[in-house]
């Protein structure tokens, strides 16, 4: 089989940017070596359209499970490097077919280095006749139990019988920085899963009302931010703010109809002022349009008008299922369907109004003096940085 010694690294979407395709290459590169940092043996070599890593007898496996993780990754391949020598890589492509136990193949070369003797039609043709010669596999172009890739550069070629699908889209942090409302439900931390992808540095909010809701609860959206860092940032900054007095005094206001409004729109207050003085570019949430009360459209223009800051909700037509299926593979599912309510279930209303106007959400915000209390909600947040698998230890 392979000799795996190299990882090739494919850019995949960055290749697409024009002049600031440097800078999102470099910050690949610097999140690769942060993601990969406990690996000291590991060596890079970046190039215009790939990025090189030599395992120096590292353990492919767990480089495999990492890099999986990163996004601004298109695809990745562990593979054997051999000298840019047709008869080398014969024997090694050879070696390969003969030892995978597989009856049909496959080769599927790019030629980087335009000076080589054969195109890559020609490559293809005499590795597969060598291999057809020499075993009982037969080619198969349409579906081969073997693929074997070759890429031929000018001093080395880089052979492997496997491509690995990266997370894709492009390196966190490399577009700036978002404030996600982080309610430990299912959705916001599958937002944080797509706006990572996008190449945001997402810090949260987590809005909690002891002593209505619990320390489990406040456990778990910890443990949510720990689990969705590991996808290329390697930490979250959570900012807890107690909601319990403004809450009260929003149901006092408005009764049961308009709660839900007057709580979200207070939220987004308490967020907004947040981002500014945490430096992000927009707020971020895990709506989608329609889900609840607080989702159809006419809900979120009215909530949306009390702030100026763009709101990025990157689950907005997602179907509940699709969002479901997507926790479950980036691990998140079943700690968020932990039973501990959050202060949006604890005062469930029977009857929330589906289409809040402005005059209505005002009227009743002018019964009680919400500035102070949200500015007071600013003041006393507390701040928590979460690393992934040592969220247990901020308790």
């Amino acid at each position: 089989m392979v000799n795996y010694d190299t990882v090739l690294i494919r850019y995949g979407e960055l290749s697409t940017k024009g002049k600031n395709r440097k800078d999102f290459i470099r910050k690949l590169d610097q999140n690769i070596r942060h993601m990969l940092k406990d690996f000291p043996a590991l060596t890079y070599q970046r190039t215009f359209d790939r990025i090189y890593i030599r395992l120096n007898g590292e353990d492919p496996e767990k480089i495999r499970e990492l890099l999986s993780k990163v996004s601004g990754i298109s695809s990745f391949s562990f593979t054997e490097k051999v000298p840019s020598d047709l008869n080398a890589i014969e024997e090694a492509c050879l070696r390969i077919a003969s030892e995978s136990g597989k009856h049909t193949f496959k080769i599927i070369t790019k030629r980087h280095d335009k000076t080589f003797p054969l195109n890559s039609d020609g490559i293809n043709r005499a590795v597969a006749g060598e291999i057809l010669k020499a075993t009982d596999l037969k080619v198969d172009v349409h579906e081969p139990e073997l693929e074997i890739r070759i890429e031929v550069h000018s001093d080395f070629t880089y052979l492997t019988s496997e491509k690995i699908p990266g997370a894709g889209g492009y390196p966190a942090g490399i577009n700036g920085k978002v404030l996600l409302m982080l309610s430990g439900g299912i959705d916001s931390p599958v937002a944080a899963y797509e706006l990572m992808k996008r190449g945001l540095d997402v810090e949260a909010v987590h809005f909690a009302s002891p002593p209505y809701t619990s320390e489990n609860a406040r456990q778990k959206v910890l443990d949510l931010a720990g689990m969705v860092s590991v996808y290329n940032q390697l930490r979250m900054r959570v900012h807890i703010v107690e909601f319990t007095d403004l809450q009260l005094e929003i149901y006092k206001a408005a009764g049961d109809p308009y709660a839900v409004t007057l709580m979200r729109r207070m939220m987004f207050r308490i967020a907004e002022q947040i981002a500014r003085e945490e430096g992000c570019l927009a707020l971020a949430t895990g709506e989608s349009v329609g889900q609840v009360a607080s989702q159809t459209l006419e809900s979120i223009a009215c909530i949306n008008e009390v702030i100026s800051m763009p709101v990025l909700r990157p689950l907005i037509c997602v179907d509940k299922v699709d969002i479901i299926d997507l926790a479950r593979k980036i691990g998140t599912y079943e700690t968020s369907i932990l039973p501990y309510e959050d202060c949006c279930t604890i005062f469930d209303p029977k009857n929330p109004v589906t289409k809040p106007t402005s005059k209505k959400a005002s009227f009743y915000e002018s019964r009680f003096d919400y500035a102070s209390m949200v500015e007071e909600c600013v003041k006393n947040r507390t701040e928590i940085t979460v690393h992934p698998a040592e969220a247990e230890d901020y308790l």
